[in-house]
């Protein structure tokens, strides 16, 4: 999960996809670039057993480190009782200011994979229960996608969506933006075969006016 804080972090929320422009543009340069060696993508695409291979999540987006507030952990997961990540979004929000939330996951996740594996994962079996629960709220679409890397994919991009509607249940979001109009909180997906970002098309204020029934903590 990447809070980012934008270039033009000081526009209003209607110039929020301006800024997604800019970062779409960066990462297709960046993978046009990488594709000029034939190995970078498929190595990438192997999964996560590389000895150093790693992609900084502001390299992808064609930002400087200091651009970028990032947090990470396995399957890109907001649960509300994970202090570290409700520490992150808090400070990153309430002191950095940020304009913008990006909630990034990636195709072939071995989390989400391991997530559907029926064993005993030991400490990680309460973690990825979270995405288990993602899969049971879109069992029906889930079971209707006959091809296994298909349905793995669709479940890290759903897992993404729900994440962000974890991000945008929070006080500190909901008060910053009835405040001062952002954080906007945005779903994207690295697809690890060709370097590109997917948007998903999270609608932000949509998604808040629908949780504010139950979910509501902003002030009156």
């Amino acid at each position: 999960m990447n809070p980012a804080e934008f270039s033009d972090a000081g526009k209003m929320p209607h110039d929020a996809h301006k800024s997604l422009d800019t970062i779409f543009k960066n990462n297709r340069a960046w993978a046009l670039e990488k594709s000029r060696d034939p190995t970078f993508f498929e190595k990438l695409a192997n999964g996560q057993s590389p000895d150093y291979l790693r992609v900084p999540a502001n390299e992808i987006m064609g930002l400087e480190a200091g651009e970028v507030f990032v947090h990470r952990n396995i399957a890109n997961l907001v649960p509300n009782l994970d202090l570290n990540v409700m520490s992150v979004i808090n400070y990153a929000v309430r002191h950095l200011h940020v304009k913008h939330i990006i909630v990034c996951g990636h195709h072939n996740c071995g989390g989400v994979k391991a997530a559907l594996t029926p064993a005993d994962l030991g400490i990680l079996n309460p973690w990825l229960r979270n995405i288990r629960d993602v899969y049971r709220l879109h069992e029906k679409e889930l079971d209707q996608i006959a091809d296994e890397d298909a349905r793995y994919n669709r479940l890290v991009e759903l897992n993404v969506v729900e994440s962000c509607r974890n991000v945008i249940k929070t006080a500190a979001v909901q008060q910053s933006y009835q405040e001062h109009g952002y954080p906007i909180v945005h779903g994207l997906v690295f697809d690890l075969r060709d370097g590109l970002l997917k948007d998903l098309q999270v609608d932000f204020e949509k998604t808040l006016e629908d949780i504010k029934k139950i979910y509501s903590l902003s002030r009156d």
